[in-house]
């Protein structure tokens, strides 16, 4: 780039064709004083005049001929024209021109020199940009010549190879060749077995034909090979003729061999015929057989069929290998070449039907007696034992039954009392109870009925508010009073309408590179199973003992976190549509059974208000920004325009406490003034639709809680604003010692409460619907599929920035662990313990200093530190929320020294 040029205030640089212009006046200017120098113009010279000497008048008309000069020469000046002359004459020495000059060509040759320098500077680009081009260009030359020499290399490998192969082929061939060449010539077709056996091109050598080949007879009979794959039979048949010769030198006569020497089965009897003289200086005899009278002890030996055997639906036992191989022991039954084969399938010799050969070539019949009473028993057991595992189940679930006093019979409750005549034909599947996963407690008479443009379907006519969640606890049908006196103390039912994948990992159990890591990635996954997968959760992950037990341990309030799609869907969008609608109503029924109140938590928007998995899609913030961003808020207040009114009926008006405008709106990236005037908007449409009691709920936005000071101020004390406090979520607050961690919940999170909840320094009325117990951010998913964690510095977001990769437990070294941290309650040590319950303890004592605290979560598949059920069972949580043993007395916090700092 050109040399960076003078900066100073009194210059003024244009671009380079000004400068030229300016060049060209300055040669002007100096032509003209080389021109003064040269006498060429006296009049523009400078030459002060000595006293008492002549010099021409001084005029303002304009200059006096040369003629008129001379003739005044010798005039003596007067002392006011010399006063004049020499006031004009100091003037000039003001700025001469020579310094003028000098100070051009200064200018002049300092702007040569950058120029130069700065041509100079391109030149060296320049050959930088050709020298790397070059270098470019002989690095793909090298690498066009690599490629090449491995291609080359390649390619000889592969001649290689092919030189290989085909010496084995070659060396293939000779040895068929050489077998062909063992071989006799091929026999002719034959009519009978022992045509075929003693055939004159099948004799075997030294009988009394021999003779005719020029040979003389040899006293060793023996077998030749057939041209068939009959090996084995060729083989075994020469190993009995061995042994019968070694055993018949100690026979004297041929009675006494045909009595020591039994019937032996050879190759011929699986065609029908037996052996009768097989003494080995004789040509064997042969008797044939008639099937019904073949022994079937001989044919028994042949077991387990496999392979081509069953393909021709011979049925055996243990034949495999040479045997059935074609051309062998199949050939037998089959004329599969020439004739040599034996009698073929249609020949009534021997055999009428391939199921005649089977009987008499099968198993024996005690065997296959006995084989069928062990299947018979085996099938015996099976149905006992579903038997008596069907009861089990019938039997369990009438005891949970009675146990669970909500509860009515069966899923099915009710559908016996309808028909499926009542339900048009036309219904779509939210009006249909004939097609819901689950119809308990659900009023089943068919309605289109709705309010707000959402379906009353399901909901019975009357209700009742009479009911306290505990003596704390006013009755629904009573005002509960000012929470900053009062604070709600409540818990999530989340991972249930709105799925996240850490409370529900079973739903998400599938290969990384699938790339399932939300509810969009999964319904879409699924398909058309979506919905059968989903109502299959909703009616089981949450149920009726769920409000039970939340009540019991001494809550008073309920947060249901749900999505946009229990009312609308749009293009695009693969969710279940409106499932979750029927359950998040019955939810509410259930909380009225047992007096507890609701926050209305809309969880996910269109187009996602914070790119987290829960808000339905992971990563692109589309609500608010980008191309649909004003699209998707303008869907969003239409979402709420249909709740705020459904909501507004009268048996909502004592149950529905608080109403939830947007989860965690990610305001540290969306604007924060778009953000704010969406809220004020929700806000007036809310309350003109009848949301006149509930408190209107709206997230902080992670600004920081002094940053709200003033805004929204014209909502007045009907609208809270919703804080969400985890230390495991931030980099400098994980690293906490176990005492810190207790100490910060007491003073840290209670000074951020109170300054949240004075309107001079932050908003104003301040609640705490998300907060947990959990030190770590061990547990699986938590900080989405795949990603890792801080703890052990193994998360991986792929962004910028977002990446921790050093362990940040308070050990910051590989000390850091989560096996010990994801441990289920009963290895957890007794220190351990007592550390959770403070930390509880502590948080629930700060957020109680504004307007209440609701724990995420009520439950979980196998997060531990996140559920407040698994909390109670282990006993890290108070048996009732209102009744601490730790009020944040600082003094009393432990020091923990004997627990590790790695969970």
């Amino acid at each position: 780039m050109p040399p960076r040029r003078d900066s100073s205030p009194e210059r003024d640089y244009r671009p380079r064709r000004q400068s030229a212009q300016r060049r060209s006046r300055n040669s002007s200017a100096v032509r003209d004083s080389d021109d003064d120098r040269a006498g060429r113009d006296p009049r523009r010279r400078s030459r002060r005049p000595e006293p008492g000497t002549s010099v021409p008048p001084i005029t303002r008309g304009g200059a006096e001929t040369r003629g008129e000069s001379s003739s005044r020469s010798s005039a003596t000046l007067s002392a006011a024209a010399l006063a004049q002359l020499n006031k004009q004459n100091a003037k000039r020495k003001a700025s001469p021109k020579k310094e003028v000059k000098k100070a051009l060509e200064r200018g002049l040759d300092a702007q040569s020199e950058r120029d130069v320098a700065w041509e100079r500077e391109q030149e060296k680009e320049r050959e930088r940009m050709r020298e790397a081009r070059r270098q470019s260009r002989m690095q793909r030359e090298k690498e066009r010549e690599r490629e090449q020499q491995e291609k080359e290399r390649e390619r000889e490998r592969e001649r290689v190879r092919e030189r290989d192969r085909e010496r084995e082929r070659e060396r293939d061939r000779e040895r068929e060749r050489e077998r062909a060449r063992a071989k006799p010539p091929r026999a002719a077709a034959v009519e009978s077995e022992d045509e075929y056996r003693y055939s004159t091109s099948r004799r075997p050598r030294g009988s009394r034909d021999a003779s005719r080949d020029g040979r003389p007879p040899s006293s060793k009979p023996r077998m030749v090979p057939p041209d068939s794959d009959d090996e084995y039979q060729y083989l075994t048949a020469r190993k009995r003729d061995e042994r019968a010769r070694k055993r018949a030198s100690a026979m004297e006569s041929d009675d006494e061999y045909q009595r020591l020497t039994p019937h032996r089965r050879t190759d011929s009897d699986d065609k029908g015929y037996r052996v009768v003289d097989a003494r080995p200086d004789k040509p064997k005899s042969y008797e044939r057989l008639r099937p019904d009278n073949r022994r079937r002890e001989d044919t028994s030996r042949l077991r387990v069929a496999s392979g081509p055997l069953l393909e021709q639906g011979i049925r055996a036992r243990n034949v495999s290998g040479g045997m059935l191989e074609t051309g062998g022991f199949m050939a037998r039954f089959q004329n599969l070449r020439g004739g040599h084969g034996g009698p073929s399938m249609s020949s009534s010799s021997g055999y009428d039907t391939v199921d005649k050969m089977s009987d008499e070539i099968g198993s024996s019949p005690p065997k296959r007696k006995r084989k069928k009473l062990w299947i018979a028993v085996g099938i015996g057991v099976v149905i006992i034992i579903i038997i008596i595992i069907i009861a089990v189940t019938v039997s369990q679930k009438k005891s949970d039954d009675e146990g669970d006093k909500g509860s009515d019979d069966t899923p099915s409750q009710g559908l016996d009392d309808i028909s499926p005549d009542d339900i048009p034909a036309d219904a779509p599947t939210w009006l249909n109870p004939f097609k819901w996963a689950d119809t308990t407690d659900f009023n089943l008479t068919y309605t289109a009925q709705t309010v707000g443009d959402l379906p009353v379907m399901g909901l019975f006519s009357k209700w009742d508010d009479s009911k306290a969640a505990n003596d704390r606890a006013p009755a629904l049908n009573k005002a509960w009073g000012d929470y900053a006196k009062r604070p709600a103390r409540g818990v999530n039912v989340g991972g249930w309408l709105s799925l996240e994948p850490f409370i529900t990992p079973s739903l998400f159990a599938y290969d990384l590179r699938l790339g399932i890591v939300d509810e969009y990635t999964l319904c879409t996954h699924l398909g058309s199973r979506c919905e059968s997968v989903f109502e299959k959760h909703y009616a089981t992950f949450v149920t009726e003992q769920t409000f039970k037990e939340i009540a019991d341990a001494g809550l008073d309030h309920v947060r249901i976190p749900f999505s946009y799609w229990a009312v609308q869907t749009y293009d695009g969008d693969p969710y279940v549509f409106r499932t979750s609608w029927r359950y998040l109503l019955r939810a509410i029924e259930w909380c009225r059974k047992y007096g507890l109140r609701v926050n209305l938590d809309l969880h996910g928007l269109p187009g996602s208000q914070n790119g987290w998995n829960h808000s339905g899609r992971q990563g692109y913030i589309g609500w608010l920004n980008g191309t649909d961003g004003d699209l998707n808020a303008k869907r969003s207040l239409e979402i709420h325009d249909r709740l705020s009114k459904f909501f507004a009926q009268d048996r909502y008006k004592n149950i529905i406490s608080h109403y939830g405008l947007a989860n965690e709106p990610k305001m540290t990236y969306l604007s924060v003034d778009a953000v704010l005037h969406w809220i004020e908007d929700a806000y007036a449409m809310v309350r003109n639709n009848g949301i006149k009691d509930a408190v209107v709920v709206f997230g902080d936005g992670f600004r920081g809680l002094d940053n709200w000071q003033g805004e929204l101020q014209d909502l007045g004390d009907g609208a809270a604003l919703d804080v969400h406090q985890y230390v495991i979520f931030n980099t400098n607050q994980i690293i906490y010692k176990h005492y810190d961690k207790v100490k910060f919940a007491c003073e840290g999170w209670t000074d951020q409460t109170e300054l949240s909840m004075d309107r001079s320094r932050g908003y104003g009325p301040t609640l705490v619907a998300e907060w947990s117990q959990a030190d770590t951010d061990c547990a699986k998913h938590l900080t989405n599929v795949g990603w890792g964690n801080r703890w052990t510095g193994t998360l991986v977001t792929g962004s910028e920035g977002g990446d921790v990769l050093t362990p940040r437990c308070p050990y910051k070294d590989r000390r850091c662990d989560c096996i010990a941290a994801n441990a289920p309650p009963d290895q957890w040590s007794d220190d351990y313990k007592i550390f959770l319950k403070m930390f509880a303890e502590a948080q629930m004592y700060s957020f109680e200093k504004g307007w209440g605290w609701f724990y995420w979560v009520w439950d979980t598949e196998d997060a531990y530190q996140w559920s407040y059920k698994k909390g109670l069972d282990a006993g890290v949580l108070p048996k009732k929320a209102y009744e601490r043993e730790f009020n944040c007395d600082v003094s009393k916090i432990p020091s923990f020294e004997n627990l590790s700092e790695a969970y």
